[in-house]
């Protein structure tokens, strides 16, 4: 593959439509994609202005560790439900066989990690964001979730 196909850009178009992005510069190689909402401002220019062709030989993008993210808490009827901070595939643990980051009966704190959404490749650690015991773990290991779909719900201490 030389490039990105019109199926990945619909895939990131609905990724920042799902989050509060409003500027995405994706750079694989010799290829350079960059997405800004209506109404954002535009980046200050660059010295080069030429558009950059197509890399010869497939890319190989690298993987950097994951990026920490902090998901916002929305109080429900039995606890409060960790959402989903953005559009991407959800892990319950580090790796496959790796034990899960929590389940029902640990207490978590702000920063306990509670599992992990890839996007693209990357991925973003999701914090529990509030003191507590985990109740209910609401999505499955390997789900493609939404931004905002409860992954979790936990009883605050």
């Amino acid at each position: 593959m030389t490039g990105l196909t019109r199926s990945d850009i619909d895939d990131i178009l609905r990724m920042i439509d799902g989050s509060d992005f409003d500027e995405l510069r994706l750079e694989m190689g010799d290829l350079k994609l960059e997405l800004r909402r209506r109404g954002a401002p535009a980046p200050a220019p660059t010295a080069s202005t030429t558009a950059p062709e197509p890399p010869a030989t497939p890319a190989t993008p690298s993987v950097p560790e994951p990026a920490a993210v902090t998901a916002p808490v929305v109080a429900s009827g039995g606890g409060s439900e960790v959402p989903a901070p953005l559009l991407g595939t959800f892990y319950r643990a580090a790796k496959p066989g790796a034990d899960p980051f929590v389940q029902v009966g640990d207490t978590v704190t702000e920063d306990s990690v509670i599992g992990i959404i890839e996007v693209m490749k990357l991925m973003n650690s999701v914090t529990a964001g509030l003191a507590g015991t985990v109740t209910e773990i609401l999505a499955e290991n390997g789900q493609l979730v939404e931004h905002g779909q409860a992954l979790i719900r936990i009883e605050p201490s």
